[in-house]
């Protein structure tokens, strides 16, 4: 049996080689789970940019049951507005198509969309203000 100091200080530094290549490991896998849980999920607005899609989803209800040139007017107003002050762009893309479909409504255009198709909407829309405290309505238009 060979007692040297050389096999003994071999097992060491193969036990410290070995801690430190599981340590890296297990870091690798738990950063690359967070990125595949997180790469999926929807964008969090803030709760300012939530409140301001609710005002906008709440006028947009009153302007789909009223004259279209009105409707019209309140799109390029709303649409700037929202421009300017919205800084989650995915919510923002989810307002515009709602101030969309309120001035298709006020048109009665056959293209306005379905009860079916708002309340699908409205939940992709309130999937982005999910951590904001702000629970965002888009209601069917024209109702």
């Amino acid at each position: 049996m060979d007692t040297s100091p050389a096999p003994t200080a071999r097992r060491r530094n193969r036990i410290i080689v070995g801690a430190i290549v599981a340590a890296l490991a297990t870091g690798l896998v738990a950063g690359a789970s967070y990125w595949w849980n997180e790469r999926g999920r929807p964008s969090q607005a803030s709760a300012a940019d939530c409140r301001l899609a609710q005002r906008i989803a709440t006028e947009a209800r009153k302007i789909a049951s009223g004259p279209a040139a009105d409707a019209k007017t309140w799109v390029r107003k709303t649409a700037t507005e929202r421009r300017r002050e919205m800084k989650d762009g995915y919510l923002s893309f989810r307002v515009a198509q709602y101030e969309e479909w309120a001035l298709l409504t006020a048109r009665k255009s056959p293209d306005a969309p379905s009860a079916k198709d708002v309340h699908e909407y409205q939940d992709k829309a309130r999937e982005h203000c999910a951590q904001s405290g702000v629970t965002v309505d888009m209601r069917p238009l024209g109702s």
